[in-house]
Order: C-alpha cells, then sequence, then structure tokens
C-alpha cells in the first residue's frame, strides 16, 4: 500500500505527487504552513488524503508547542486550523478533519499539561489515518459487490490510494472487483489539465498487475460506447445532501456518457465526503486554479497570451446520473434524500467517535 501521508518523528512525511510517475520523492514538512503550501499546490491531493494531511498539520502545530506553555500551545493550533481551512475549498474532509482535530484539541488542552496535550493531538491525526486505511476497505469490497459483471470499467482522475490515507475509495472498488474475475480491464481518461488519470491511476493501476488502457478525456463518451465498459467508478470531494456529487472538472461529462452508453455510474467516497449541510450542489464552493495549468502545463505555452482561461477543479454531477453512492456504511441507490444523513450518523455507530459533518 502507497503511505500517502504518515506521522514521521514529530514531522508530516508525504509523497510528492507533482514529481509522479518519474520520481517518487517523500517530502518531511516541518510546520503547518508547509502541510497548507503542499495542499494549495496538489503534492498532496484527493479528498481524504487532504483531510489526513490536515489533521496531522494541526498536530505538527501542537508538537512543535509542546515545550511551551499551554496557551502558547493553543495560539498555535489555533493558527494551523485558520491556514490550514485556507488550503482549498471544495473537498469536505479537510473541513471535517480539522472540526475533528478541534475537537480534539477542546477536549485535551484545557486538562492536559502541554506535552501530554500534543501527543493526544498525534494520537488523534494518525486514528484518523488508520480509520481511513479501514474505511477504504470496506468501500472497496462493497462497491465491489454492486458492480455489474463482465467486460471493462472506466475511470476519471485519480481516487486511489494516493488519494487517501489507504487504499483508495474508486479504485478499492475497482481493485477488489478485478480479483473478482467482474471486470477484466481499466479505462483511465488522462483528466486534463493536471494529468492525475495520465500520471497517477495509470502508474497506481500499472504497479498492481491490473491492466489498465489510457485515453484521452474526450474520447471518454466513445470508449464506453464501443469498449464495452459496464461500469464508471469515480471518487468525490463533497457530497451534498439530495445526492449532488463534486468532483474533479470533467466528471459530469463521464456521467451523462455512462448514462447514454448504459454503464453504471457509481460513486466511491467515505462518510466525510458527505455534506449534510450542503442541501444541493449548489451550495459546494467551486474552485477556480490558475490559468497557467491550461495555458502553460509545463515548460513551453499551448496558447496565445492574453486569452482569457475558466479553470475550474471542480464540477458537480446531478443526483439523477449517480446509480449509488458507495460509502463504508454501505450502499445507497436514488432516492438519496434522507439517506446521506443517516449513513453519517451510523458512522458514528460503528467507529464509536463523533465523525458528524458540521456545516461550513
Amino acid at each position: 500500500m502507497i503511505k500517502t501521508v504518515e506521522w514521521n518523528d514529530g514531522k508530516v512525511r508525504l509523497i510528492d505527487q507533482t514529481k509522479l510517475p518519474a520520481e517518487t520523492l517523500f517530502l518531511d514538512l516541518e510546520t503547518p504552513e508547509e502541510v497548507a503550501e503542499a495542499i494549495k499546490t496538489m503534492k498532496i491531493r484527493g479528498a481524504p488524503a487532504i483531510g489526513v494531511a490536515a489533521a496531522m498539520g494541526v498536530a505538527l502545530a501542537a508538537w512543535k508547542a509542546k515545550d511551551g506553555s499551554s496557551k502558547q500551545m493553543a495560539e498555535a493550533v489555533e493558527r494551523a486550523d485558520g491556514v490550514l481551512r485556507e488550503s482549498r475549498p471544495t473537498a469536505r474532509n479537510l473541513f471535517w478533519a480539522l472540526d475533528r482535530m478541534r475537537d480534539a484539541w477542546s477536549a485535551a488542552g484545557g486538562v492536559m499539561d502541554a506535552p501530554k496535550a500534543a501527543a493526544r493531538m498525534v494520537e488523534e491525526a494518525e486514528r484518523i489515518l488508520r480509520e481511513d486505511i479501514e474505511i477504504s476497505e470496506r468501500i472497496g469490497r462493497l462497491g465491489a459487490e454492486y458492480m455489474a459483471s463482465g467486460g471493462a470499467a472506466l475511470t476519471h482522475c485519480n481516487a486511489g490510494g494516493l488519494a487517501t490515507g489507504g487504499g483508495g475509495t474508486a479504485l478499492a472498488v475497482i481493485r477488489h472487483a478485478f480479483k473478482l474475475g467482474k471486470i477484466e480491464r481499466v479505462y483511465a481518461d488522462e483528466t486534463r489539465p493536471l494529468l492525475q488519470g495520465a500520471r497517477l491511476t495509470a502508474w497506481e493501476l500499472l504497479g498492481e498487475g491490473i491492466p489498465v488502457c489510457l485515453i484521452t478525456d474526450s474520447s471518454a463518451a466513445w470508449t464506453i460506447k464501443t469498449k464495452g465498459v459496464r461500469n464508471v467508478v469515480v471518487g468525490a470531494d463533497r457530497i451534498a445532501a439530495n445526492g449532488d456529487v463534486a468532483n474533479k472538472i470533467g466528471t459530469y461529462s463521464v456521467a451523462l456518457a455512462a448514462r447514454e452508453g448504459g454503464a453504471k455510474f457509481i460513486v466511491a467516497a467515505p462518510t466525510t465526503t458527505l455534506d449534510p449541510g450542503a442541501p444541493s450542489g449548489d451550495a459546494i464552493p467551486i474552485e477556480e486554479r490558475a490559468a497557467e495549468e491550461v495555458t502553460r502545463p509545463g515548460s513551453e505555452r499551448w496558447a496565445p497570451e492574453g486569452v482569457d482561461v475558466f479553470n475550474p477543479a471542480f464540477d458537480v454531477t446531478p443526483a439523477a446520473l449517480v446509480s449509488a453512492i458507495v460509502t463504508e456504511m454501505g450502499v445507497m441507490e436514488p432516492p438519496y434524500e434522507g439517506k446521506i444523513e443517516r449513513a453519517v450518523r451510523e458512522s458514528r455507530a460503528i467507529f464509536g467517535l463523533d465523525r458528524g459533518q458540521k456545516t461550513t
């Protein structure tokens, strides 16, 4: 299993995903600001992985302040929380993890001395990581059981181990389905403009020995129609109470193609991605990124100087296009009203922790 992010002796260690697949480089980050910058610049990306990294960023602030007073530690934790909340706006897991670390600090900061409180914060961040590993496994098994048998699967962006602390969401489903003999191969679209499908998903699947074929984004619909794709499986960055799904830009197009091509469109995500406080996709903030990602993706400019650029990082797929949402709590089929909130409540009981989602 890829160790996307982990606590490493007073530092946050993560794999720099901007270097893949050419280089496997691990970074040891020493401040919450460095963690926030890694999230902003997509050295670490994927909603669950961002949540784990943010939790460890807060723990890092407490750890660095453990030799000071409780007041100094409280100030450090508050600063870290603020800078990490500003790192990226769309992924629900980021805010969930920060809310949970804030609750952990409320429980520890006022009743423990500074070293013990710092240790408690590190313990909470590592607990979030362990949960994510377990959740990935459950999502993989449940989603694979739901998938249609035979033919191929298609996935968009990267929702594998690199996007989580564990084995992934969408790729966990695909991995289990391949082991069960339910699919024969995977089509991964390149996912412009940052090519997470080409750089990351293809790299992960090749490493696991799962047959994968890389396609351009513009050929997804034709691939579904002509290559026997019976399942499209994607992850999510935030899911609204009505089942609308925010995910990497291009997901909406693939969902429309899946409906036209008669393929199941399956969304795999932990309950930490569910946001009952957002009644629909209209309430989900959509991040827009720099024009240079489109006009100059590498060293060479692809577009003329002065051209306007619209570069949203995410889009929203309406719930009506979603065949099922798979979480660690089970498989939800439409209609989704009421089921999203129920899955969140049930996850608390299973894990014995307050995993509730707070409105941001």
